[in-house]
């Protein structure tokens, strides 16, 4: 199967010309001149599909080493990858990342992994492959067992890459294996998955790597690209994950930078499931959002408010970070575990840095999942065309119980929606403020008559930059009005604030032209450029 996608844009200068690099729908790689907008000639060959160009083309489906056909890809029954990031070029190596089918929309236990490759960035000549599953011999093998390792798949770097152009080294965010929310099928730690991976850009060697979540079934995949910044703790890569943490190593040895400790967790009951006994926690810096769940993080505006939230919960399994899930009927008489948080940050509102006071912003939001577990052959029924063959013991269920609070407010404490400052050369936290503003909707609940209740956050994210003197963020107002706001990054302050034609997307840039800093917004379907005010 060749999937309809791809987003985002490389970028290189090439012996004097500028070269533009799209992983394209259907995975090709396809090398433009950016002046003229044509293939660029000399680069990839020719691909055996009609209508394509001679030149500037590579059909990246030909070095993953299975099985395909030019018109329909992968055949289903092992898979599909496509992208979902740009390539990234590196000392004239352009390393192409992907994405595969999405773990909670698996039944079957078979997928393709998702392999990191390598281009010459002149000629579009293969280099290297690195497996992110590892094959006999290879570091890591021995964290696949029941011989998973030979038909399982998934673990793709569909988040943006990261690199350093002085080191020649990649930073390749992962996500979890085949499948989401059960693994009876592939026990063991399963590198190299929900994972940052340092590779060679010259040669596709691993240089380091960590795992953030061993034999990861919760969908904590790595989100966002790994941000890069000289500290007081010499050059650093920080990673922010969907649990609330943020993981920072030095870039050039993996070291962390302060201890990252294996905290003991729950073990599942769902039969035939072996997690790890333990998982690794950073000891800074602090979470950035609530971690787990449990009665004290319940709404607490009023006592009846509270006692309301109590019992919308009583037939959830609340827990840790790691709660695991439960299938259906469990004998404990339980609907579902909680699963929280699901994503505190993801590719949609990825964080921010400031290269010059090494300060990290994060854009986060608090929410729950339940997820419960029915048969295989139950969950194959929801798909059309499941990607494998072989059916899972347990799958998730669609959709599934989710508990609300029936005054239509959050179940969880405020903020919904924050932004937090955390300087990466103490790894303190430096301030927090809530995103947006608290919705009418609950400004103005009958049961809240006469409480100052604060600014809770809109609980919807946005995007965010870095000025010399500001922190710019996307956000709502209490009525839904998208908002560009603008606050002092040093404290958090609000500075400013205007409205923006539509609610915003993914990623900000920044940009001078003629002497004046302009941002670039991804505002539905079009792009907004904002002029700044001259500081």
């Amino acid at each position: 199967m060749r999937a309809d996608y791809g987003k985002g844009v490389g970028y290189a200068n090439i012996d004097g010309r500028d070269v533009i690099y799209i992983i394209s729908p259907g995975f090709f790689l396809t090398a433009l001149d950016a002046e003229t907008g044509r293939p660029l000639e000399g680069f990839g060959g020719r691909v055996e599909i009609e209508g394509f160009p001679e030149t500037g083309v590579v059909d990246l489906l030909k070095d993953l080493g299975h099985p395909y056909d030019p018109y329909e890809g992968i055949p289903l029954e092992r898979g599909y990858i496509t992208s979902s990031s740009p390539p990234i070029v590196v000392n004239d190596v352009v390393v192409v990342g992907n994405s595969a089918e999405q773990g909670y929309n698996q039944s079957r236990i078979e997928n393709v992994p998702g392999d990191i490759l390598g281009y010459d960035a002149r000629t579009g000549d293969f280099l290297w492959k690195f497996n992110v599953i590892p094959q006999p011999g290879e570091y890591g093998h021995e964290t696949w067992e029941n011989d998973a390792w030979e038909y399982t798949g998934d673990i793709s770097s569909w988040a943006p890459i990261s690199a350093d152009q002085e080191l020649g080294l990649v930073y390749i965010p992962t996500n979890g294996v085949t499948i989401d929310y059960y693994g009876g099928h592939h026990p063991g730690d399963n590198l190299y998955g929900t994972s940052l991976i340092s590779l060679d850009a010259k040669t596709g060697e691993r240089a380091w790597h960590f795992q953030m979540v061993h034999h990861d079934i919760w969908n904590f995949d790595t989100p966002t690209a790994p941000i890069l910044l000289d500290t007081d703790n010499g050059p650093i890569v920080a990673q922010a994950t969907k649990q609330g943490y943020v993981y920072a190593f030095n870039r050039e040895t993996g070291e962390p930078v302060w201890p990252i400790e294996e905290v003991p967790m729950p073990a599942s009951t769902v039969p035939g499931e072996q997690l790890s006994p333990t998982q690794p926690i950073p000891s800074k810096p602090a979470a950035f959002e609530y971690v787990g769940s449990s009665e004290e993080l319940l709404v607490d505006f009023t006592p009846e408010l509270k006692q309301q939230a109590l019992q919308a919960v009583a037939e959830f399994q609340m827990g840790p970070l790691f709660n695991p899930p439960m299938r259906a009927n469990d004998p404990s008489g339980k609907q579902a575990a909680l699963m929280c948080p699901t994503g505190a940050v993801n590719i949609t509102h990825p964080p921010v840095a400031d290269p010059e006071s090494g300060v990290m912003y994060i854009m986060s939001r608090y929410s729950c999942g339940s997820r419960r577990l029915v048969s295989g052959e139950e969950a194959d029924t929801y798909y059309d065309e499941p990607t494998g063959i072989t059916l899972s013991r347990y799958a998730a269920a669609s959709g599934g119980p989710s508990p609300r609070h029936p005054a239509g407010i959050p179940l969880w404490k405020p903020p919904y929606s924050r932004i937090t400052a955390i300087d990466m050369n103490s790894g303190d936290h430096l301030w927090m403020l809530p995103a947006g503003e608290t919705p009418d909707r609950i400004r103005n609940l009958p049961a809240l008559d006469g409480i100052d209740i604060g600014n809770t956050g809109s609980g919807a994210v946005g995007q965010m930059v870095v000025t010399g003197n500001m922190l710019i963020y996307t956000n709502v107002t209490a009525d839904g009005t998208p908002h560009i706001f603008a606050v002092n990054k040093q404290t958090g302050e609000e500075l400013a604030r205007a409205e923006v034609p539509e609610n915003t997307r993914y990623g900000m840039s920044s940009w001078v032209h003629n002497g004046k800093q302009h941002i670039i917004l991804q505002t539905g379907s079009s792009l907004t450029a904002m002029a700044l005010p001259d500081y």
